[in-house]
């Protein structure tokens, strides 16, 4: 939660009085996030069985593999037609890397 406040700030969202986001209550964000998660999942799976990685540390090194040079790179392009910060591709692409290689872990050990 330690880039909540510079992700907002990067990213323009609009926050109330409280410092939360004012669509905070707005489940689609939510559901949308969970959805594309469990198809980043699938894919990865898919991609994992035709590589032969089965392993804790394959999983977890090709997830990062997948955040960095595939996830990252294509948020790059998209911010950099927008013109976002710099600073919220770094948090983006960084939660993105973080949550590839999770996930790639963690399918190892399912």
């Amino acid at each position: 939660m330690s880039l909540a406040k510079p992700w907002m700030a990067a990213s323009g969202v609009e926050v109330g009085e409280d410092g939360r986001p004012t669509n905070n209550a707005d489940p689609i964000p939510y559901i949308t996030s969970f959805v594309a998660a469990v198809l980043v999942t699938v894919i990865m799976q898919h991609v994992f069985t035709l590589s032969a990685i089965d392993s804790f540390g394959e999983g977890a090194l090709a997830g990062f593999g997948i955040g960095l040079f595939l996830v990252t790179p294509w948020i790059g392009i998209f911010y950099g037609f927008v013109e976002k910060p710099r600073n919220l591709l770094l948090i983006d692409g960084g939660y993105a890397t973080i949550g590839c290689t999770v996930m790639g872990a963690v399918l190892m050990l399912l």
